[in-house]
């Protein structure tokens, strides 16, 4: 699997139907493997106001894997091999405050990981990578995001803490205000481990959290259900493609981040002493700083 040349300047993971938009030519669909096996769908690549794009829809095509049954490794690590560099996750949230209202979209720039049952790390078997990940989403890639989403006539709100929870089910009243009493302000349940491994990955990565709900803390609203969190998405496709369009039109060449650097001092372990199979298969990550 080698870059694409020219590589994709951004990588989209959200919905399938993000890339059904007016204006998408040259597709082409990319059916690929990694060592962390398939993605969850073919990758999409297309071109859109003259950049190439890539879309990868994260619950597969028809929306049949569950948050937990997710491959994030192999979804980033696909995107990264075709030469990605920067990364916009598309996701649902419930809201946990009251001025973050249904229709609403969030930028955030901090994330609380309260899954349990998810490989959230490309490393092990025999290399050890200690990723500082104390601002989890791309400043700049944020940014640019955010001006995007305004550009494109969206209500957003930039910044908030985003707490990802296991699934499928949603949350229990008591675990909803506990969350709001933790300062937490949006909650989701894709954006752990995907944000961490894409630091691992040294992508740029930023979320564009479409709020669909209040969860289920507003005594005032009904609790959350599968047809509300859809009937709201539905209305904000043809808001997140405009902020796609926006964004891809007016995406910088350069990164104006430390995220490209992210495992320069995160490698404790002797080159030396790393197997061989596993050093073949993180080759990606690692020929950048060891010699092949």
């Amino acid at each position: 699997m080698l870059p694409l040349d020219p590589p994709p300047i951004l990588g989209v993971i959200g919905g399938s139907g993000l890339y059904k938009m007016d204006g998408l030519t040259d597709v082409q669909v990319l059916d690929l493997d990694t060592p962390f096996g398939k993605p969850s769908a073919p990758i999409v690549i297309g071109t859109l106001e003259g950049r190439r794009i890539a879309f990868l829809a994260r619950h597969g095509q028809g929306h049949h894997l569950m948050p937990s049954e997710v491959p994030y490794r192999a979804n980033i690590y696909a995107l990264k091999a075709i030469g990605v560099q920067r990364v916009v996750s598309v996701n649902a949230c419930g809201s946990l405050r009251e001025d973050f209202a249904p229709g609403h979209i969030v930028i955030p720039d901090q994330l609380f990981d309260f899954t349990k049952d998810r490989p959230r790390t490309f490393f092990g078997q025999g290399v050890v990578a200690h990723v500082s990940v104390a601002d989890p989403f791309c400043p700049d890639l944020s940014q640019q995001l955010y001006d995007a989403v305004r550009a494109a006539g969206g209500t957003v709100h930039q910044g908030g803490n985003f707490i990802t929870i296991e699934g499928p089910r949603f949350s229990t009243r008591a675990e909803s205000h506990v969350f709001r009493a933790w300062g937490m302000d949006i909650i989701g349940m894709t954006t752990s481990p995907e944000a961490f491994l894409a630091r691992e990955a040294e992508l740029c990565y930023a979320v564009m959290a479409h709020v669909t709900d209040y969860d289920v803390w507003h005594v005032s609203e009904e609790p959350v259900t599968v047809e509300m969190v859809i009937q709201t998405l539905q209305k904000n496709v043809r808001l997140a493609q405009e902020a796609i369009r926006v964004l891809a039109r007016e995406l910088r060449e350069e990164r104006r981040c430390d995220c490209e650097h992210a495992l320069a001092n995160a490698l404790i372990t002797d080159p030396k002493v790393v197997p061989l199979q596993t050093r073949r298969r993180l080759a990606l990550f690692l020929d950048k700083y060891w010699e092949a």
